[in-house]
């Protein structure tokens, strides 16, 4: 008989999400407003430093908003990490702006500096979207300087990083506007639904006004401008807050859950994602790449499968998805070079030391 299924990242309750649910059925707040809605804003930008905190119904509505907001509009030029999820870019062709696709260096795994500044000598951005990969930090010294010297708006898409810092700043509030995720197999979960965060009151009251339809000030419905249904489910706050209750827990369970990895398979061709000296990562996922042509990602992944074990390939980076073929892109073969030798490993934090050793134990079998 197969074992349980152990999967890369699924939901972890941490036991009071009920509670704040039974709260909003009580009180017959199912629609998408009420106190849990307001309670989760409170408490996830208590927890990053950032003054204000927007919930929305995803990460990539919360990015969406953050461009509208910042002025990205037609004809604009919007850098972005091209190593990362769709998420990360769509957001910026919504706006009908055009992308440029920036690679990775092999330092962090995230966007190439040097890149960014060879791209800002040529012809600056209006905007670029720093992506934060896997729980771990860009390179934010080099980054938020060259976009201060060319005056180029950073947006932090930290949808993946919630929990993890930059010289003791929690990444996703250290630019003007900040995006996070709560999708079902994030470090926490609200079952879906993202948050914008900022220190401009200005700039989430006018996300909150596109957030609601663009509803004017007025007794009947009145729109001068076109918005989005994006708001946050009450219900799905309630879950967010008890979530945010344990987040710390959860940061170091999956940076105990990246040790023991890193201690298992020490003796293998494996490396692991690098985490810059400044920075503490969330590591959201362990992810590593193998160093020895004999086994594929693909051979390491089929093995675990076999083990019921879910696995990942990294992320194919965006300059090599079809639909972005077109897109201005500056290449230095690094992210493609790290999903060609890539996988990520099951990192869910209610494993247990069984789940983690038969994970550890697959991998070294494929290698024998």
């Amino acid at each position: 008989m197969k074992n349980k299924r152990i999967f890369l990242s699924p939901p972890h309750m941490g036991g009071s999400e009920l509670d704040f649910i039974h709260s909003a059925f009580e009180r017959n707040y199912i629609a998408p407003l009420g106190e849990n809605v307001s309670g989760f804003e409170e408490d996830v930008g208590a927890f990053v430093g950032a003054k204000y905190a927007l919930g929305v119904s995803s990460g990539t509505a919360a990015l969406h908003l953050a461009l509208r907001v910042l002025g990205v509009g037609a004809g604009d030029r919007v850098a972005a990490s091209s190593f990362t999820f769709i998420g990360s870019v769509s957001p910026i062709v919504y706006q009908n702006a055009e992308p440029i696709l920036i690679d990775s260096d092999e330092t962090s795994w995230n966007l190439d500096p040097n890149l960014l500044e060879d791209l800002c000598k040529r012809r600056k951005p209006k905007a670029l979207v720093l992506t934060h990969l896997y729980g771990q930090s860009a390179d934010m010294d080099a980054i938020c300087e060259i976009c201060e010297r060319y005056d180029v708006t950073l947006i932090e898409d930290a949808a993946e990083a919630l929990g993890a810092t930059y010289r003791d700043r929690f990444c996703g509030a250290i630019a003007r506007c900040g995006v996070y995720s709560f999708n079902g197999n994030k470090i926490i979960t609200a079952s879906g639904g993202g948050m914008l965060v900022s220190n401009e009151e200005a700039l989430i009251k006018k996300a909150l006004f596109y957030a609601t339809q663009s509803r004017e000030n007025a007794p009947h419905y009145e729109h001068k401008e076109i918005g989005y249904n994006y708001r946050m489910s009450n219900i799905s706050a309630g879950i967010g807050r008890g979530q945010a209750r344990v987040l710390p827990d959860r940061i170091r369970v999956k940076r105990e859950i990246f040790d023991f990895y890193r201690r298992a398979l020490s003796d293998l061709p494996v490396k692991f994602m690098p985490e810059l000296p400044p920075s503490r990562g969330s590591r959201w996922l362990t992810t590593i790449t193998i160093e020895d042509k004999s086994v594929t990602p693909e051979k390491l992944r089929l093995a675990l499968e076999q083990e019921n074990v879910e696995s990942r390939p990294l992320w194919k980076p965006m300059h090599l998805q079809p639909v972005f073929k077109d897109a201005e892109k500056l290449i230095s073969g690094v992210s493609q070079k790290l999903f060609n030798k890539g996988l990520c490993l099951p990192s869910g934090t209610a494993m247990s030391r069984d789940d983690l050793g038969l994970v550890a134990g697959t991998i070294k079998k494929a290698f024998a």
